[in-house]
């Protein structure tokens, strides 16, 4: 018997790509079951955009625009890393390069969800 297929196509659009890559890592969490917090999410679309979570300044900043710590970041980076979301590059933390995508462009997903 042959498979059918179904085809959906869905569109949003973001004001920022801030949003854009939040959006992005939750679907990537939850089609594969990652359960990522939103803090963990946003932690991520950060790092992405920032090209690295290294940097004082750029934790900071991350501390300021989300009201957290910088202890509460170190323990999310650490979960993280040993997720393999998170990966040290020349002693740079960053999105693995998997899942890091360029947000400054639009992004079309494929998801496929196939039984049997």
């Amino acid at each position: 018997m042959e498979k059918k297929f179904i085809a959906q196509r869905l569109r949003q659009s973001f004001s920022d790509k801030y949003l854009l890559a939040e959006k992005y890592y939750s679907i990537v969490s939850a089609v594969n079951n990652m359960k990522l917090t939103e803090r963990e999410i946003q932690l991520i679309a950060f790092t992405a955009i920032h090209g690295n979570m290294s940097y004082t300044n750029v934790r900071e900043d991350f501390c300021r625009k989300h009201s957290t710590s910088s202890p509460t970041i170190n323990n999310i980076i650490s979960k993280l890393k040993k997720m393999g979301i998170l990966v040290k590059d020349h002693g740079k933390i960053k999105v693995a390069p998997v899942i890091n995508l360029k947000f400054d462009n639009d992004v079309v997903l494929q998801i496929t969800l196939s039984h049997g």
